[in-house]
């Protein structure tokens, strides 16, 4: 039963689903459009050459411009690239493709009119343009033919582009310079002048062109170079061409003494047969002759006197019953900058050769069983007797103290006679003289264990490994574009690593502090150390590799150490000091063994890790600071004429069977 009394509410209630209508309403009455998001408080378009946009705190400039003209030719990424890097600047691409059909009837049309101008031009004589027209005619041919087949496109573009400042003077210097910038790419780029209203419009992401009649014809390729995106780009805008990113298909360009790293050095890693010697030689080949870089190999497996050769250098091999003695007891002077008074100076530093002479001898006394009888008591024996014999030649600080009193003659005039340097056989003699002389008893066995092992480096008692003790018989030339040190004569499990110690104390003295003789004319050097993982068991033979690969870059001196069994330096603690040294970084193929140490150590990917179990012959990941890139490395025919190691490959390539 009803009550009449009651009032009824049925037609006044809310019901959930009206509700929900009503909230919905309210919705799409307070929700903002894209207009409104992106729309500033006010746009100003009375002028008919720039626009004045408004907000709430400031006022700024803005002029729209289009290109008006393309060259015949365009060529990615550079086609766009100085307007889409240019300042605060907004800019559009429009890009519609063409109808096969319309396409072939237009380029069948631009044939005959090219046809017609040439044969007018011929009338005239005017070569220059028949020969002109005549080659348009080839190409249009060209992309017709492609267009029929299906391999290519034709596209209508219009390119619109907002510049923006915050005076109306900037945006005039702006718009010139913008405009002087693309026409260095002969594109013709125009203020839309009384259009610019319309303009700005295109420019907004509306995603329609009001400036429907600026538009140029691009066919596939030429299209593909108007877009911006790239992949990280790995290398320098100048440099030498060492290989192809697999990822682009583009040549890479790499400038060791780019200034925008951090150091010059190099670690080049991959196991045998992965291509580190074929790298690392067409880098250097590439970068001698292109750029004069010269450069200096430590030749453990005698792979580099060819490169020398073909280069023009020279090639020194140290074995037993090599004539040619590296005296690394050499010193030479070298100038510094004084921090106080800004200018050049020049300095010889005695204490530190002390120091890398010692650490040589103290190797050397190790010998290869690494003997724990060697300690501290030993190397200051050793470290006394070498400044010992500096004094007694009169070497101090002072770099006048090199040079005799007299001078010879040589080349028609006179220059300053340099004296005589202390050899291991000297430094012998004074053991012997010292130990003959020691009442120390703590220092007995240490003089005694001196003068058994050592004697073998010495020639007057006939040494089997006395071919570092004497006068230095070979000086670096300057300028010379290689200079190969071929060790791999000598034996390999502790010849061969002492030699490379030695060397690299004396290629410091003779080829890397000689290059700070002149700022203004200092040469760009690289030390090639190649299989440095010989080094690795040796303390004070990796301590100078450290000290060279910290130091070098003052003197313009680039570090290449290459090497196999990453797991070594990965182990070794001090080693690592050379990987932090190294800007550049390349990573060959690697064995599964090595992968995860360098996961570790460089942070590489599962893919990128992956990929280096998998990639092939001169295949890696060439790191350039932050950046990385998928590298081929592709020498020439010619090339591999003198950088090929494998050994059937040179027998093939001689014709023997």
């Amino acid at each position: 039963m009803v009550n009449p009394f009651e009032k009824n509410n049925t037609q006044n209630e809310i019901t959930p689903e009206a509700n929900e209508v009503n909230n919905t309403s309210n919705i799409m009455k307070l929700r903002k459009d894209l207009k409104d998001l992106i729309a500033p408080s006010g746009i100003d378009a009375t002028d008919i050459d720039y626009l004045k946009i408004y907000s709430s705190t400031m006022h700024r400039y803005a002029r729209c411009h289009y290109i008006a003209g393309v060259p015949r030719m365009a060529t990615f990424p550079t086609f766009l690239r100085n307007m889409y890097d240019f300042g605060d600047i907004n800019t559009s691409v429009f890009i519609n493709p063409v109808n096969e059909a319309d396409s072939q009837a237009d380029l069948n049309k631009t044939i005959v009119s090219l046809e017609s101008e040439r044969i007018f031009a011929a009338k005239r004589g005017d070569i220059n343009r028949e020969a002109e027209t005549a080659n348009m005619k080839v190409e249009v041919e060209r992309i017709r033919d492609e267009i029929a087949a299906g391999f290519n496109k034709l596209f209508e573009a219009s390119v619109v582009c907002t510049l923006f400042s915050d005076t109306l003077d900037s945006l005039d210097k702006e718009s010139e310079l913008l405009t002087m910038e693309m026409a260095k790419g002969l594109i013709n780029l125009k203020s839309a002048w009384a259009n610019q209203e319309a303009a700005f419009k295109s420019n907004l992401p509306y995603n329609r062109n009001y400036l429907t009649s600026k538009k140029h014809t691009f066919d596939r390729s030429s299209m593909a170079t108007v877009f911006p995106f790239v992949s990280s780009e790995v290398g320098h805008p100048t440099g030498v061409p060492i290989g192809f990113d697999k990822q682009t298909g583009l040549p890479i360009l790499y400038n060791n003494f780019h200034g925008s790293l951090t150091n010059y050095n190099m670690v080049i890693f991959g196991k045998s047969g992965a291509g580190k010697s074929v790298t690392i030689k067409t880098i250097t080949a590439r970068s001698s002759v292109l750029m004069g870089i010269e450069s200096l190999a430590l030749d453990a497996e005698g792979e580099y006197g060819i490169v020398a050769e073909a280069l023009g250098g020279i090639n020194v091999v140290i074995s037993p019953s090599s004539k040619t003695i590296i005296n690394f007891f050499d010193v030479e002077t070298e100038v510094v900058r004084d921090e106080i008074t800004g200018k050049d100076r020049t300095v010889l530093n005695i204490e530190n050769k002390v120091e890398d002479v010692t650490n040589a001898l103290l190797t050397m006394a190790r010998g290869s069983t690494r003997s724990e009888d060697v300690n501290e008591i030993t190397k200051q024996i050793i470290a006394e007797a070498v400044a010992e014999e500096y004094q007694a030649l009169g070497i101090n600080n002072n770099p006048n103290s090199l040079y005799s009193d007299d001078d010879v003659s040589l080349g028609g005039g006179l220059t300053r006679r340099k004296k005589p340097m202390p050899t291991i056989g000297s430094w012998y003699q004074r053991i012997l003289q010292k130990a003959s002389m020691n009442e120390n008893i703590d220092y007995q066995f240490h003089f005694s264990y001196l003068t058994k092992v050592m004697r073998q480096y010495t020639r007057e008692y006939d040494g089997q490994m006395a071919y570092f003790d004497g006068q230095s018989t070979f000086d670096l030339l300057d300028s010379c574009p290689f200079v190969n040190l071929d060790i791999s004569q000598l034996e390999e499990r502790f010849a061969r690593p002492l030699a490379q110690q030695i060397l690299l104390s004396w290629v410091w003295e003779k080829y890397v502090k000689k290059n700070s003789e002149d700022r203004t004319k200092a040469r760009q050097k690289r030390v090639l150390v190649d299989e440095a993982w010989m080094l690795l068991p040796y303390p004070e033979a990796v301590d100078f590799l450290n000290t060279m690969a910290r130091r070098a870059r003052k003197r313009n001196v680039s570090l290449a150490v290459i090497s196999q069994k990453f797991q070594d330096f990965y182990e070794n603690k001090a080693a690592q000091v050379v990987l932090q040294s190294a800007d550049t970084k390349l990573f060959l193929a690697q064995d599964k063994s090595e992968i995860d140490y360098l996961k570790e150590v460089f942070k590489l990917s599962d893919g990128e890790a992956n990929y280096l179990l998998t990639c092939t012959r001169g295949e890696g990941l060439f790191k350039v600071g932050n950046e990385t890139a998928i590298l081929e490395i592709r020498p020439t025919d010619r090339e591999f004429a003198f950088i090929e190691t494998n050994v059937n490959k040179l027998a093939a390539q001689r014709g023997i069977g």
